[in-house]
């Protein structure tokens, strides 16, 4: 089997399968592995997948005009005509010209000649009538979900619960590129010392706003997973939103923590970096798939904390079954999620969720709740966090669970750096417009 060698075919093929159901993250990785491409067509590559996910909904309204028989089309040559149009109205160093001649030589490639005409037609007939500006849409609610290609059940979704600005100023921040951004890692180096360091190896590198952990990467010429501070497990890749869980966590060397939904673990690490190996602290992390225990050791032994990390496959549900009442000290449940503060990071998650899916969410976060509390002791902290904004899978959640559990009271979510100390509500909600960091929910619960 050929090897692809042109970036715009494999950014159809990515952006084909992504479109049927395949995460972006990982179906990218898995096509780059699989193409012989230079560094510079790589780069292409990543912009036009990633781009065009981001401002599908737009592509698809500003298409609309130009496809006399939409349903007839293949899927592959409308992603085909998104990449077109992303290039011409993105990527201002690529001539009109060579966008034009590579979309119909890969039309050409995939398709047969009449899909080459077709491709051809379309681009001209863009050309000559130019495309439809989405922000002349009067209806708010439509303009919104065009101009941020954002479905209209999530933009009205945020205008009910945060109101039309913050709605707006949220959808507006999620098509910017995501920072990139690591944990130091405190089992073996101080934040200052890796900040020093990776910038002396040439790294543009400045302390997170957000976590005390954190950095964030401006420019790299040598990806962080391929450096050597990786390799040695002096850092590991982290969004700074997600380390505020592990902070908001008052973990004492000794420590029994559990980690309810633990994969690929990340905030596993964490929390045993600031646990002891020598003082029997231990952080059990569970996750119901098993193939997710290989990621959760391989990070803990990247990071040197292995000792520390115990990792087993378990249904949160089910914890019952296996652990003692009372036996933890304190209690993470990450719960999975819809994952809409991951829009940045992950575009596609905006098509693929649904409002049915939130509810089922829902359902489940507080099934996890309920089957670990009998597990904490008293005095003890439940810290339940999310990567999503909406309150059905936030707020809502932790107010039934107290309604079920009134031996568990909510207290003020502290985090190292203080984040929104003048906030009227005891949880933190962070958005991802707040510090362009991934939207994060995190609340405190004690045990009484």
């Amino acid at each position: 089997m050929n090897k692809i060698t042109n970036p715009r075919q494999l950014a159809v093929s990515t952006l084909t399968r992504t479109k049927q159901g395949a995460y972006s993250n990982l179906q990218v990785d898995t096509d780059l592995k699989q193409a012989e491409l230079s560094s510079a067509d790589r780069r292409l590559y990543t912009s036009i997948v990633y781009g065009v996910l981001q401002h599908q909904m737009t592509f698809e309204y500003q298409l609309a005009p130009f496809l006399k028989n939409p349903a007839q089309v293949d899927e592959w040559v409308v992603q085909l005509l998104y990449t077109a149009m992303y290039q011409m109205e993105y990527l201002d160093r690529i001539p009109k010209r060579a966008i034009f001649d590579e979309t119909i030589k890969v039309a050409k490639k995939m398709g047969h000649d009449g899909i080459r005409r077709m491709v051809t037609g379309v681009l001209h007939a863009m050309d000559r009538k130019k495309l439809a500006d989405p922000n002349q849409i009067e209806d708010l609610v439509e303009r919104l979900a065009v101009t941020s290609s954002v479905p209209q059940w999530i933009v009205e979704l945020l205008i009910d619960q945060l109101g039309k600005d913050k709605a707006t100023s949220i959808l507006m921040s999620l098509n910017q590129p995501p920072k990139q951004s690591v944990r130091a890692n405190l089992a073996v180096i101080s934040r200052d010392e890796l900040l020093n360091e990776l910038n002396e190896a040439g790294y543009d590198a400045k302390a997170s706003e957000v976590a005390s952990e954190g950095i964030v990467i401006e420019h790299s010429e040598i990806p962080i997973t391929q450096s050597d501070f990786f390799i040695d497990g002096k850092l590991t890749v982290q969004d700074e939103s997600a380390m505020l869980p592990a902070e908001a966590m008052p973990i004492e060397a000794s420590d029994l923590i559990l980690d309810a939904c633990a994969a690929p673990g990340g905030k596993t690490t964490q929390i045993a970096t600031r646990l002891s190996a020598a003082e029997k602290g231990q952080v059990v992390a569970l996750d119901i798939h098993k193939n997710k225990m290989k990621p959760i050791n391989q990070n803990a032994k990247r990071l040197h904390v292995s000792e520390q990390v115990v990792a087993q496959a378990l249904d949160a549900r089910n914890v019952g079954d296996v652990f003692e009442d009372g036996l933890f000290d304190e209690i993470l449940v990450d719960a999975p999620c819809s994952g809409l503060g991951l829009i940045r990071r992950k575009p596609e998650i905006r098509y693929q969720k649904t409002p049915a899916d939130i509810e089922k969410l829902s359902q489940i976060q507080l099934a996890i709740l309920t089957a670990v509390a009998p597990k904490l002791k008293v005095g003890g902290q439940l810290t339940y966090s999310t990567c999503t904004i909406v309150n059905q899978e936030n707020k809502n959640v932790i107010d039934q669970f107290v309604i079920n559990h009134p031996e568990f009271e909510v207290q003020y979510t502290h985090t190292d750096l203080d984040l929104k100390a003048d906030r009227n509500q005891s949880d933190l909600r962070i958005y991802p417009d707040d510090y362009l960091s991934d939207g994060f929910y995190v609340c405190t619960l004690i045990k009484q």
